[in-house]
Parts: structure tokens; C-alpha cells; sequence
């Protein structure tokens, strides 16, 4: 029989059951990256009332969320779906649906074709009524992208018919040989379609009245062919036909001209003649075709196809690129010559601009060279604009001027090997003419066209000042000088010149230009520079908060001062962020919308209304997506990533402040395991890399290492994690750390709850440079982590960044490596800051992974640290992923780096079992064939 006081009793033990089944997490495990969540390709519909994103696991099926803006719980989930876009008319979206990657797997093991794998599927969604169609086995698809309610679809070979058995009188066809497919044209509600066979490509105008598509050849006949579509009539017109290829297709803004670039050389041929067409669309006739003798084309040019084609926006002018035309060498052509008997190599010249590693980088680029030339669609006159002494001419997104920019780096090139901060000349340009304007020789900047075209600004690093140039009056002005705070940055702390904090954009009608500074925005007129507004009032600067402008608009030529101004924040003490918004005038103080202890990113306005998404994130809230309007007064949660994070330990991160060694005032994160109790002792892992305060409330996803510790996956199994901020002292890079590390784990320490006997230090890059010096300098910490390290700069120095072919000088003397001299200028520094030679202090077991196939450090750096402290007999472990660059690409190599990094920590921090690779080495007659994860006795 049960009593009042026996049922409380079991009561009571149920809820304290319950509570501990609540309180019951566990940590993360290396099986839990593949499927966490993360957020992308968020879009809003022009009238902001359907939203949609997608969603992504790390390595498995992800999916598509679409919703109206006003009931976000209304999802209409698609499953493996990608690469969504909103019709221009606001009524469909559409995409691709990938095919099941488990599936895709199991027939990859049966060594399946790639033709028998499943193929993606394409999606078009009725946002009005949720009802979403789906084809089969698509290519690729497109839509308008200004208006117009239309989709072309282009499909996969269709898979071979299996014959007919039961009828063995009736011959099996021959498939024909084609690279072309079916193309389906349609209205997106299906009301009306063509179907085109052999389709090669395709594309849309911009303002959707017509396709093009190319039929490829078939079998051997000649018989490719370029069509045109005019999609309210539905007529199909015949363009040009029997060419080799044809290329770089290309609408004008209002569909006047479609411009294409063909041959009818083979495929093969080394030196095949191209010509540029200009097709009238309206007329159905040819206005203009453009080849190698063509006037106006440069001496020794030919029509390139690696060029682009661009058209201004009221279809006045066409440019396109021109190239140096082919160098005929005996050497090359001598069929007389065998392969094996041809001699290979690289002559490194002193008088190169560029040296050969970089040459042999660029050497395909360089091959596909082009110069940009114009041609006038009325009068059918072409201007060379760009040469080989005058080679680069920037055009802006919408051409509508009738100027350009030009400039070049010739004659400095060839100090860019140790100087990366070479000037340029800068020239403009009349399209009409081709006369070119001298602004400034070895200017420091890259200049940009004001909207109308009457000024071209830069910011000059040389003078730490923005300064304009007067198009009209051909003069100079320094917009920035007469104001009472700098433009550079002011935390810059290498040897090389320090840059701006951008500039925002041009006033309408060109009246100012919103400039910042470290915190505030300023407006200036550049006719009275000194006259210049703050507009936020030097609250930024008084407050530490960093106002920047949000462009609310992605096609924005100019600011419009009747739209709200919104401002992004961020409060560079605390690290809280957030949107004010002020006005233009500069009278008023910028007024808080929304601040919080979080972090704002994406900002993205619907086109046509004040709706808004963006997405907020702390270290333990996931980078959601939020809904609201522009004044904030509510954030709607839209996303729900990773659920599963509820019962995962995850802890907690705290803004740590202290001093280094010389009194400078720095910050850092602490990051702690959850339920921390500073009563008790938890290892710490402390990892660097330049300043990372700012990155307070960022998310961080558990994910495979590349290169450094996860920082989510130490702190979910119990470790302390340690990131401090450095300030450096030039020429002194080693000593720095130091005096900015050390101090900081001590202020660690002070607070409590951290193992002083379990210690360890994990960095990558510079970051590894930093370990193997710290290691020199202290025994402080049990264990360390050093990837890819610079140990010895005398060496290091004369190296090569293989991914660039660029000479390692500049990065000693202008860049990170701050020694801000030559070898020879400064032997001692170099040596000093080179834990190499002080090798036989390190009493720390260390874990170096460098990869065979670095492009940015020298892989024989990592070398000389190992075989140093093997020379040493100190216990040292070398990681060597082939193939893999500066940090790990193949997430198998990432998968087993994390492994091993938690089994290294676990065992000189934790006390854990040394795993077999650390005790017995993986041989190379093993190599491939085990792992090696196993735990020792």
C-alpha cells in the first residue's frame, strides 16, 4: 500500500531524477562536424514578402527554408536544394536539387559511371500557393535577371534507351555525337514553352525580352548555330551559323545589340583567328564585325575571346578586349625536334620586373592578356584605350561616363619583390578620343571615378591622407589634411604604410564624399575640404564606437540623402554591436536603434520596402537569421540551426583586460567549459594569432581543424582556451609576443580555476612562429602545437611563396614579419627573432604540422624545427599531409589533423594514453594502410 508519505517520497525522487536526466550533456566528439548546420544565401523578395535561405551540414544533405515574412513558422522546406534565387516578378523561386549524397556515395564504391550517377533536379515554387514543381536530371538552369516571368532549363543527356527484346527486326539506332542537349524555354507558370535539341548554352537578356542559345555541331557536319528568341512572339531567328565556337555572348543593357565572339578554326588549332559581331536584335541585321584589321585595333592586335564584353548603359559604346597577336618561334615549330630532345628550364634574370617563380604563376594569365578597346555602335569607329605600356583601364558596374581610368606599374615592377607598396600612374582617359590625361606619376592608391566622372579620389598612404583629383581643372586635393584626426589606422603596427578605413560613397550630384576615420564618418566637400561635417558628431571617437554606413541598396551608383541613413556600431571597449541612425546634415547625434552584447552581420533591405533580415550571433547563439524592419524596435528569430547544440556542453567566453610587460593596455577571450567552478584546476590551451578581441561574439562551429585547434571542441571537453591580443614593436616580432602573451595567461592564472602543471600553446602561420619562440623563451607551458612555423628567418628570408612565385623579402621587411629592414641591414634582428638558434632551451614536447605543398611558408622550415630538436633528442612530432597547402583543403586530412590534435593535448594535458603514432611512429612501409589512432597502455 502506497502512503502519502511513501508517494512523496517516490515524487521527490522523480523530479531529482528528472532533473539530472536534464542536466545530463555531453561532450563534443569528433563525429559531431559532419553535421552541424550553417546558413547561407539568405534573400528577401524586391517587395519583402517572402524570404528564404539555405541551410548546410558540413559534409550531407542540407536544405532550402522559404516563408512569408510575416509567418515565419510557415516554412516550406525542400530538401537537398541550392542555388535559389526570387523571380524578378517576385512570384516563384527556383533552384537546383542535388541528389542524396549517401546515395551518390554507395554507387561511387560500386564504381559506378558518372553518366549511372544520379543528377540534380530543378525546383520552381509557387509562393503564392506553396505548390512546387519539380524536373528531373537538369544541367543548369536561368532567369531574367531585371523582369519577366520566364525559365530555361537545360537538361542532361538523355540516358541510353534499352532496346526493345521482343522486337528483333527493328535495328538499333546509333546515337549522334553532340556536346548538346535539350533546352526547355517556359513561363514559370508553364502557360506557354519551346523546346530546342542540342542545345551547347544559353542566356538570357537582362531585361528579359529575349534568349539566345548556341546549337552545338553534330556528329561531323558543320552545323553549329547561334539563335535568337524573341520571347513575346515567340519567333526562334536564325543569327549566324556553320563557326567552330562561338563565345562571350552578350546583351546590351536594353537588348538593342547581342555582341559574340566566333571562329571557325578547329578546336585544335594553336592559333585560331577570331572576329567580334554586333548583331542588331530589333533589325535582325549585322551593325558592325570587328577583326584583327579592323582600324582602331592596335599594332600587332587581334580580337581576343578571353576578353570581356561590356556594353554602356545607353548601348552607345561596346568594349572589348584585344590581345597581342601570336609570336610565331622557330624553336616552338620545328617538327624536326622530339619531344624528349627539347630542353626545359627557367633563367632567372636580374633584370626581370618579375622573377620566374612569379612568372611561371602568371604565366597563364599573362597568356590570355587582353586590352581594352571600344567601339563606338553608331558610327562603327574603334579606339585602342588600353597598350601594353598603358595596360589596365578600370570601367565601373554601370558605364556612363565619358571618361575612364587608367594606370599602370611598370616602372616600378620590378621592385615589387621587396616593396608591395610600389606606386602607379595614374592617367584618364576620353573614350571618344582615346586622349590620354597624366594625373600623377608613382601615385600610392588606386583611384576610382566619382559617380559623374568629375573627380578621381584615392586614398594616398604616403601622405596618410584622401586626396581628389579635379578632372576639369586638372588639380590635386587633399580632402583630409585640414582636419583634426588621422584617416590612417591607427593600431597599424608592421613596417609598411598604414591604410584608410575606406570611404562610403558620393553624395547626389556629387556634393560630398563620406569619408571615415578610426570611429566617425565625415561628409566633404572636396570644393571646400576644410568645411568638412562630422556627421556622426565625434560621438564615435568620444563613445570607442566605430560607426560605419550599411549600404541598403546593392546597385547604389550614389547616396541618396532622402533614404535613411543606418549605421552600423560597434563599441570597440565592450565589444557590443549594433545600427544607429542619424541624419545627413550633420546637426544631429546619432540615435540608437538596437545595441547589444551580439553580433550583427548581412544586413540585407528588401528592394521596394523597409523590411530587413540579418543575422545575430554570440559564441553560444548560432549565427541565426532575424526578421525586422529599419527601425529594430523587433528582431524575429526566422532560423533554428543546430537544435542538437541543447545537449552538448558548450560553456561560455569572457572579455579578459590586463597589461603587457611594457604597460600597454590589451584584451583577450577566455573562453570556459560550461558550469566552470574556479575552485577547481582545468588545463588551458592558449592560441594566438595578431588581435582576435574583436571577434568576442562570434559564433564558432564545432568543424574538422585546417590548422588550429577548434576552439568549441576543447572547450565542450573541459579545457580552459586562452586568445590573447598582440601588439607588436617593430623589429622585435619574438619579443612582442611575449610581452603580450605571457602577461596575459598570468592575469589568466590570477582569476582562478586554471592548471599552472597543464599548459599548452597552439598556433598556425605567424601564430606557429610565435610558439616556437615562446618555447625558447619559457618553460611555462606542457605541450605544444606549431603549424606551418617560421624558425629561421635567415633562411625564410630568401625564400619563395610558391602560391604567388612572390620572394619572401617584402614580408620581413614591410609586412608581418616586422623586422622592417634588410638581412644584411639588420643580421642581428633577424637571428635574435629566430627561435631556431636557440633550439636547445625548448624543454616542451612539440606537434608541427607542415605540408609538402605550402605556398606560403617554406616547407623546409618546418623541417629545420623537427630535425633541430631530433638533433636535440627533444620529443618532437612532424605532420606532413601531401599534396595539402598552407592549411589543410581535404577534409579527410582535416578529420585526422583534429584527431591527433586532441590525442597530443589529451595526453600531456589530461594524462590520457599516447596513441600508437606518437610512441611508434607510422613507418612508410605502413604508410596507407593504418592510422594508427589506437591508445597505448
Amino acid at each position: 500500500m502506497i502512503t502519502k508519505q511513501s508517494l512523496s517520497v517516490l515524487l521527490i525522487l522523480f523530479l531529482i531524477c528528472q532533473s539530472g536526466f536534464a542536466q545530463q550533456k555531453r561532450s563534443l566528439t569528433h563525429a559531431d562536424y559532419d553535421g552541424w548546420e550553417s546558413l547561407s544565401s539568405e534573400k528577401i523578395t524586391k517587395n519583402g514578402q517572402f524570404v528564404g535561405y539555405q541551410i548546410s551540414t558540413q559534409d550531407g544533405d542540407g536544405r532550402l527554408e522559404i516563408f512569408p515574412f510575416k509567418n515565419p513558422a510557415q516554412k516550406t522546406i525542400i530538401p537537398r536544394a541550392s542555388g535559389f534565387s526570387f523571380t524578378p516578378d517576385d512570384a516563384y523561386a527556383v533552384g537546383k536539387i542535388a541528389a542524396q549524397k549517401d546515395s551518390v556515395r554507395v554507387l561511387k564504391l560500386q564504381k559506378k559511371k558518372p553518366d549511372d550517377l544520379p543528377k540534380d533536379s530543378l525546383f520552381i515554387m509557387n509562393l503564392a500557393s506553396g505548390k512546387v514543381e519539380k524536373l528531373p536530371r537538369v544541367k543548369s538552369f536561368a532567369t531574367p535577371i531585371e523582369k519577366g516571368s520566364w525559365i530555361a532549363i537545360h537538361f542532361e543527356k538523355d540516358l541510353p534507351k534499352k532496346p526493345d527484346l521482343a522486337d528483333t527486326t527493328k535495328k538499333a539506332e546509333k546515337p549522334k555525337k553532340t556536346d548538346g542537349t535539350k533546352l526547355l524555354v517556359r513561363t514559370l507558370d508553364g502557360s506557354r514553352f519551346w523546346e530546342f535539341e542540342r542545345v551547347k548554352s544559353f542566356g538570357f537578356a537582362p531585361n528579359g525580352d529575349f534568349l539566345q542559345y548556341i546549337l552545338a555541331e553534330e556528329d561531323t557536319l558543320d552545323n553549329a548555330a547561334l539563335y535568337v528568341l524573341n520571347l513575346s512572339t515567340g519567333e526562334s531567328k536564325l543569327v549566324h551559323e556553320k563557326m567552330t565556337t562561338y563565345s562571350n555572348l552578350t546583351f546590351s543593357p536594353k537588348s538593342k545589340f547581342l555582341s559574340f565572339i566566333a571562329t571557325d578554326d578547329s578546336l585544335k588549332a594553336k592559333k585560331p583567328v577570331h572576329s567580334l559581331h554586333v548583331y542588331n536584335v530589333s533589325g535582325g541585321t549585322f551593325s558592325h564585325k570587328i577583326e584583327k584589321s579592323t582600324p582602331g585595333i592596335m599594332d600587332g592586335g587581334r580580337v581576343s575571346p578571353d576578353g570581356s564584353i561590356r556594353f554602356s548603359e545607353d548601348e552607345s559604346r561596346m568594349f572589348f578586349g584585344v590581345a597581342q597577336d601570336y609570336v610565331d618561334y622557330a624553336y616552338a615549330n620545328d617538327t624536326t625536334i622530339l619531344d624528349e630532345e627539347r630542353v626545359s628550364l627557367d633563367i632567372w634574370g636580374w633584370q626581370d620586373a618579375e622573377i620566374q617563380p612569379m612568372q611561371l604563376v602568371n604565366r597563364s594569365s599573362e597568356e590570355k592578356k587582353t586590352f581594352t578597346a571600344v567601339l563606338e555602335t553608331g558610327s562603327g569607329k574603334v579606339i585602342q584605350l588600353a597598350t601594353p605600356e598603358l595596360d589596365n583601364v578600370n570601367l565601373e558596374n554601370k558605364i556612363t561616363k565619358d571618361i575612364a581610368l587608367a594606370w599602370t606599374d611598370d616602372p616600378y615592377r620590378r621592385a615589387y619583390s621587396w616593396d608591395i607598396q610600389i606606386g602607379r600612374d595614374l592617367y584618364w582617359i576620353e573614350l571618344k578620343s582615346g586622349a590620354k590625361t597624366l594625373i600623377e606619376k608613382n601615385a600610392s592608391g588606386s583611384p576610382r571615378l566619382s559617380p559623374e566622372g568629375k573627380y578621381a579620389y584615392w586614398y594616398d598612404s604616403r601622405d596618410s591622407a584622401w586626396v581628389a583629383f579635379d578632372i576639369q581643372s586638372k588639380s590635386r586635393i587633399n580632402l583630409t589634411k585640414a582636419l583634426p584626426v588621422p584617416f590612417f589606422e591607427e593600431l597599424h603596427d608592421s613596417p609598411s604604410l598604414p591604410g584608410s578605413y575606406g570611404s562610403e560613397g558620393w553624395l547626389a550630384g556629387e556634393a560630398a564624399i563620406l569619408i571615415n576615420d578610426r570611429f566617425d564618418i565625415w561628409k566633404i566637400d572636396p570644393k571646400n575640404p576644410s568645411a568638412a561635417v562630422n556627421l556622426t558628431l565625434g560621438e564615435g571617437r568620444k563613445k570607442q564606437i566605430t560607426f560605419r554606413r550599411e549600404r541598403l541598396r546593392a546597385d547604389e551608383t550614389f547616396i541618396d540623402p532622402k533614404e535613411p541613413l543606418i549605421l552600423s556600431a560597434f563599441n570597440e571597449v565592450n565589444k557590443d554591436n549594433g545600427f544607429f541612425t542619424t541624419s545627413f546634415d550633420g546637426k544631429t547625434a546619432p540615435k540608437q536603434l538596437i545595441l547589444s552584447p551580439h553580433r550583427y552581420t548581412g544586413l540585407t533591405k528588401a528592394k521596394e520596402s523597409n523590411q530587413v533580415l540579418v543575422r545575430r550571433s554570440t559564441y553560444v547563439e548560432n549565427a541565426d537569421l532575424y526578421l525586422s524592419d529599419l527601425t529594430f524596435k523587433s528582431l524575429n528569430k526566422a532560423s533554428n540551426l543546430n537544435p542538437q547544440q541543447a545537449g552538448i556542453k558548450w560553456g561560455s567566453v569572457e572579455l579578459i583586460s590586463y597589461l603587457a610587460n611594457d604597460g600597454t593596455p590589451l584584451q583577450g577571450l577566455l573562453f570556459k567549459p560550461e558550469g566552470f567552478d574556479a575552485s577547481k584546476k582545468y588545463p588551458m590551451m592558449v592560441y594566438f594569432y595578431e588581435r582576435n578581441s574583436e571577434t568576442l561574439h562570434n559564433y564558432r562551429a564545432p568543424a574538422p581543424s585546417r590548422s588550429t585547434i577548434n576552439i568549441p571542441f576543447f572547450v565542450s571537453n573541459d579545457y580552459l582556451v586562452f586568445v590573447p591580443d598582440i601588439k607588436y614593436d617593430l623589429g622585435l616580432p619574438g619579443p612582442s609576443a611575449y610581452n603580450c602573451i605571457i602577461p596575459g595567461v598570468q592575469a589568466v592564472i590570477a582569476k582562478g580555476g586554471v592548471d599552472t602543471e597543464n599548459m599548452a600553446i597552439q598556433g598556425q602561420s605567424w601564430g606557429g612562429y610565435q610558439v616556437a619562440y615562446l618555447i625558447t623563451r619559457t618553460n611555462m607551458f606542457k605541450a605544444a602545437g606549431a603549424g606551418a612555423p617560421v624558425v629561421n628567418m635567415t633562411s625564410a628570408y630568401g625564400g619563395i611563396r610558391w602560391q604567388t612565385g612572390m620572394s619572401r623579402m617584402f614580408q620581413y621587411e614591410q609586412t608581418q614579419s616586422r623586422i622592417g629592414g634588410t638581412l644584411w641591414e639588420k643580421p642581428l634582428y633577424y637571428m635574435e627573432n629566430s627561435p631556431l638558434f636557440t633550439m636547445d632551451r625548448v624543454e616542451t614536447p612539440v606537434l608541427i604540422m607542415h605540408n609538402d605543398a605550402d605556398g606560403s611558408v617554406p616547407w623546409y622550415q618546418g623541417i629545420e624545427m623537427f630535425m633541430a630538436l631530433k638533433r636535440l633528442n627533444k620529443p618532437a612530432w612532424l605532420l606532413q599531409y601531401n599534396g595539402e597547402d598552407h592549411n589543410l583543403v581535404q577534409r579527410k586530412n582535416a578529420k585526422d589533423l583534429s584527431i591527433r590534435l586532441s590525442q597530443f593535448f589529451d595526453h600531456y594535458l589530461k594524462g590520457a594514453p599516447a596513441p600508437l603514432w606518437m610512441t611508434e611512429g607510422l613507418p612508410a612501409v605502413e604508410k596507407g594502410k593504418t592510422l594508427k589512432y589506437e591508445l597505448g597502455n
